[in-house]
């Protein structure tokens, strides 16, 4: 398949994807298309199927390009748990990568209602996130499975005692990071050549599975410390 027959193939599950974002990966030795004489690209039904691997790992579970790499590499080698590398074994994978971070998918169109009804809060919890800056709808006033994920998360810290107002504080250090990485991020966006915006959101990505990782160390070990 040429690269344009495969951007088709892949633009219904992921609306975003773009020629440059798929030679980005080919740069990152994410997918490695056989070459026509001519030197146009040759994609088979293998390649296209790690596309979506790779896509739906970044886009579901938030997972940076290096772990990515890593779980196909283990996939081709056979020592994955997923069976030796092809179509079947990359489908088979798809429902079970393990998530450095889990930040869940941005997609989705979710209702004030069924955000509700999917995360079994009241209106009221709803409303107390929105008045502390927890939970943004979007333009059209709906919210996305981010958002669910959110509001579940602050439901279970909830029960255990903490007021909205106290989450005031996650938030308060989320934004705080957003912007560390942004000063990073931006310059390279706006840079020059074809992929800078895909270097730059990957960049995000790394960035961000790092962050929590450090975020839960830090409160694991002053909780610890607390404990002791």
């Amino acid at each position: 398949m040429s690269i344009g027959t495969v951007l088709a193939q892949l633009r219904d599950d992921f609306p975003d994807i773009t020629i440059s974002k798929i030679r980005f990966l080919e740069s990152e030795g994410l997918v490695t298309p056989e070459r026509a004489p001519s030197g146009y690209r040759r994609f088979s039904e293998a390649d296209c199927e790690r596309l979506r691997f790779v896509l739906t790992a970044q886009r579901d579970r938030y997972l940076p390009l290096k772990v990515i790499k890593e779980q196909l590499d283990a996939i081709d080698n056979g020592n994955g748990g997923f069976g030796s590398g092809g179509t079947v074994a990359l489908s088979t994978a798809r429902g079970t990568v393990a998530p450095a971070t889990d930040f869940g998918a941005r997609a989705g169109r979710v209702s004030r209602e069924t955000l509700i009804e999917r995360t079994g809060v009241d209106s009221a919890f709803v409303t107390e996130l929105q008045r502390n800056g927890l939970l943004t709808p979007g333009p059209a006033g709906f919210f996305d499975e981010d958002a669910v994920r959110l509001v579940e998360a602050a439901a279970a810290l909830a029960s255990y005692g903490l007021e909205t107002r106290h989450l005031r504080a996650f938030k308060v250090s989320a934004d705080r990071e957003a912007g560390l990485v942004a000063q990073i991020a931006n310059p390279i966006a706006k840079g020059k050549g074809t992929g800078a915006r895909d270097r730059a959101e990957e960049l995000v990505r790394e960035i961000a599975a790092l962050s929590v990782t450090l975020h839960t160390q830090l409160v694991k070990a002053a909780v610890r410390d607390v404990l002791d």
